[in-house]
């Protein structure tokens, strides 16, 4: 993950814990996401952590690039889908128009503000035109530390879609109250954005 080093080694040294502490269910929004795609669509997973979504996606027959910024992460998330996951810092994204979609469930959350409209154009450019992405937050009016010394953005809707930039089309924003790790409420925000399409066709005619 790009940024705060705090919440880079609490992944590396509290990996076993998140794996068994954390939801062995996917995300609540994954069905409705892989259903706006095509079959076989290749999704790029930002964030993969212990591989609960990553296990939904790949069996619901879709194609998938797992990554995480945590090797330890990693490792896990290898071990239960029986394939590789890869090590990925979200500033080293450079791929373009190579993914039909973007799944980063509860990872971009902890990327310092001044840095997430560079990932988040990152991920734009890794779409090809019309893909999706989804990303979910803890959303709030400050950014900070929580009592385990994770950093969050915590931005609120307004300031998320102005951090986006360009060349989005908003497809879905939503609010809902829910968990965290250390069952902490939490209230979340999601948001689905469609990559625009180019503009084709002649020229205007000029008079």
């Amino acid at each position: 993950m790009a940024g705060d080093p705090r919440t880079r080694l609490f992944c590396e040294t509290q990996a076993a814990r998140y794996a068994t502490e954390g939801s062995a269910r996917p995300h609540p929004a994954l069905p409705g996401f892989l259903a706006r795609l095509a079959p076989g669509a290749h999704i790029l997973e930002l964030g993969c952590g212990a591989g609960t979504d990553a296990a939904a996606i790949l069996a619901a027959g879709f194609g998938l690039d797992p990554t995480d910024g945590s090797a330890a992460l990693v490792r896990i998330a290898s071990e239960r889908l029986g394939r590789p996951a890869r090590l990925l810092q979200f500033d080293a994204l450079e791929a373009n128009a190579a993914y039909n979609a973007v799944w980063a469930n509860a990872s971009l959350l902890h990327v310092p503000r001044p840095e997430l409209p560079d990932i988040l154009a990152r991920i734009r450019r890794a779409l090809r035109p019309g893909g999706l992405m989804f990303a979910s937050f803890k959303t709030g009016d400050a950014e900070g530390a929580d009592a385990l010394g994770r950093y969050f953005n915590q931005p609120d809707p307004a300031w998320l879609l102005a951090a986006c930039g360009p060349g989005w089309e908003l497809v879905a924003l939503t609010l809902r109250r829910g968990g965290g790790f250390g069952g902490v409420p939490t209230q979340w925000l999601a948001l689905t954005l469609r990559r625009r399409q180019p503009v084709t066709g002649p020229p205007p005619e000029r008079r």
